[in-house]
C-alpha cells in the first residue's frame, strides 16, 4: 500500500487514487463542514440546518448525484470574535477545481442564505470556499 500526506494532512491512499481516475468517479463533491460556536445546538436545530444546507445545494443542479453532497456540524468549545453576541457559525464549501466560476459563485452565495435565515441571532455567519483537486481525494461509498 503506498501512502502519501496530502496538503490537509489527511492521509491519502495512493493506490486507490491511482485506480480511481477523477474522470470516471462516480462521486463528485461538495463537502460543507459548518463550525458553530458551543450552545447553538442547545436554541437552534442543527440538524435541520445541515438537512437545509444539503437540500439547497442538491437544488441548485450541479451535483447530478445527491449523494455526493455532505454536509457536517460541530460545536466550537473554545473561541473569542469581535462580535456581540459571541455567536459565529463558520461553514466551508469544499468543491473540486474543475468547478466553473458561475458554478462556483452560485454555490457559494447559496450557503449564506440558509445560515441567515435558520440562524437570525447569531452575529458572525461566514463561508469559506475550499478548493480540492482530484489527485489528493479520495472516497469510498458503500
Amino acid at each position: 500500500m503506498i501512502i502519501r500526506r496530502s496538503c490537509t494532512g489527511l492521509i491519502v491512499n495512493a493506490k486507490f487514487l491511482e485506480q480511481t481516475p477523477h474522470t470516471k468517479r462516480k462521486y463528485k463533491i461538495p463537502h460543507v463542514s459548518i463550525e458553530f460556536s458551543e450552545g447553538l445546538e442547545q436554541t437552534h436545530d442543527i440538524q435541520s440546518i445541515c438537512n437545509e444546507v444539503f437540500t439547497a445545494l442538491a437544488d441548485q443542479g450541479s451535483f447530478p448525484n445527491a449523494a455526493a453532497i455532505e454536509v457536517r456540524a460541530v460545536p466550537v468549545a473554545y473561541f473569542r470574535v469581535g462580535t456581540e453576541p459571541q455567536t459565529f457559525a463558520h461553514a466551508r464549501l469544499s468543491l473540486m477545481s474543475d468547478r466553473d466560476d458561475a458554478t462556483r459563485l452560485r454555490l457559494n452565495q447559496t450557503i449564506p442564505g440558509v445560515l441567515e435565515k435558520a440562524l437570525p441571532d447569531v452575529a458572525s455567519l461566514t463561508v469559506q470556499e475550499i478548493e480540492m483537486t482530484a489527485a489528493t481525494y479520495a472516497k469510498r461509498v458503500l
